[in-house]
Formats: C-alpha cells, sequence, structure tokens
C-alpha cells in the first residue's frame, strides 16, 4: 500500500544526493603556490621504461630524474634535469633540463637536447603567462622563432609527475590542469586527472600503498594510471596504452 507513495520520495531524495556525491573539480592554476610542493625535495631518482605487449616486455630506455634548488634574485627556484638513456642503443641520449619557481612550479625556462646517430638537436623555451616563444640565446636551438599563443598561463607537460606530486592526492580528488609539452603540435589545454583509489603495487623496496590516479589525456578510450606512493606522492609507476594492446610502463628503480 505504501511502495507507491515511496518510490517519488526515495527518487527526489536520490536526485537531491547526487551532485554532493560527486567530487568536485579543483582548477589547478599557475602562479599559485602548490598544496605540498614541500614534498618536491632535491635528489635522484632512476626509473626503467618498457613496452609490455601480451608476454614480452621490450626496455625502452632509463630515465633519471634530479630536483635541485637555488636562489637567483632572492627567488627561489627549482631545476628539473631529465636524462633518457636508450637501452637500445648507446648512441641515443636525450637531456631535458627546467627551470620554475619553487613553490608553485611555474615555468620559466625549458631545454631539450636530443643526440642520436651522430646528430645533435637543440631546443629552447621560455613560458610567459600568455605565450610560448622560442629561446634566441640558445645557440644552435632549431625553433628560436617559436610562438604558441596561451589564453592562460601553462605548466610544463614534461615535468607533470612533479606537478601532480605537488597536489593534495586524496580519495576522490580531481584536478583540471593546463600543460603544455614543448615543442608538441597540441597547444595548451586542460587535462583532467582523477584519484580512483588506492592500491598497493611493488616498489625497488617492497610494496607501496599508492593513490592510483588516471586520466585520458583527452583521448577517450586511451586512458594512462599513475601509483603515487601515499606519504611521498613519489610516482612509482605509470602506465600508458599506446594502441594494439601495447602499453608503455614506466616504473621506480630507485
Amino acid at each position: 500500500m505504501h511502495t507507491p507513495r515511496l518510490a517519488p520520495l526515495v527518487l527526489i531524495i536520490a536526485a537531491a544526493l547526487a551532485p554532493a556525491s560527486q567530487a568536485a573539480v579543483t582548477s589547478v592554476d599557475v602562479g599559485a603556490a602548490l598544496p605540498r610542493a614541500a614534498l618536491l625535495e632535491e635528489g635522484v631518482h632512476h626509473y626503467l621504461r618498457y613496452l609490455h605487449h601480451g608476454d614480452a616486455r621490450i626496455p625502452l630506455d632509463i630515465i633519471t630524474r634530479e630536483i635541485r634548488f637555488s636562489t637567483e634574485d632572492g627567488q627561489k627556484r627549482m631545476r628539473i634535469v631529465q636524462r633518457y638513456d636508450t637501452a637500445a642503443s648507446a648512441a641515443s641520449l636525450k637531456s631535458v633540463t627546467s627551470w620554475f619557481d619553487a613553490g608553485s612550479l611555474r615555468p620559466r625556462t625549458h631545454e631539450r637536447i636530443t643526440e642520436k646517430d651522430g646528430k645533435r638537436v637543440v631546443e629552447g623555451f621560455l613560458f610567459a603567462p600568455d605565450k610560448i616563444t622560442g629561446m634566441k640565446e640558445l645557440a644552435d636551438s632549431i625553433n628560436k622563432d617559436v610562438l604558441v599563443a596561451s589564453p592562460e598561463p601553462a605548466f610544463n607537460f614534461e615535468t607533470d609527475i612533479e606537478t601532480l606530486q605537488a597536489l593534495p592526492l586524496a580519495e576522490g580528488y580531481q584536478a583540471r590542469i593546463n600543460f603544455y609539452h614543448p615543442g608538441g603540435q597540441q597547444g595548451p589545454a586542460r587535462y583532467l586527472f582523477k584519484v580512483s583509489g588506492s592500491a598497493s603495487i611493488p616498489g625497488p623496496g617492497g610494496m607501496i600503498d599508492c593513490w592510483v590516479v588516471t586520466t585520458d589525456y583527452n583521448r577517450p578510450g586511451y586512458v594512462s594510471t599513475f601509483w603515487f606512493a601515499k606519504g611521498s606522492q613519489l610516482m612509482v609507476r605509470q602506465d600508458s596504452p599506446v594502441g594494439e594492446g601495447k602499453v608503455v610502463v614506466k616504473t621506480l628503480i630507485d
């Protein structure tokens, strides 16, 4: 007798609660201090990157990431240096040096040098609030005349894992971040990153309890997954599908 009356009431309550049950999306903007920037400490970490396809695991390269701090004109700066040593050929090397305002990770400059088969390619970029341009004073740079409009200030996509490490990762947390990959064909764009849950995965010293973060990089169907250690929020692993059942895996060595 009472069911017909309760059903509409249940629907009304469910509709009222639905918006509250959805986590709000945080807009992470360039310039403001990132909530957990203090977790970015000086030091060096190494990652193995390999291609996982079926039963095969094919080594691609070893990635070295180093964080250092300094003071310039009374302002604290952060430098991230990356080195990619290709497993298949000792003659292939990529080195990347990026400078930021410490605390906010507002990008300032980005230099990339690629050496392969005896050829050396130099690239340099300057980040400004409304654009990214080539570094005209950088010797041998191939992109001194680059000009990419940026409707809003952009973070440096080549240092995304440090940017994510400095965010307040927690169950249900979601962040939309404006990234630009220096030299890429895609201009600056907002990407959504979600903390989808927790998981324990193997790390260099044993099992590590992690936050699981996902994003599709604005490409529906190609979801990349990150595992960040709870506490330090250091990235332990990243899986990124590249099509045809293939996944590029980046895993922490030390």
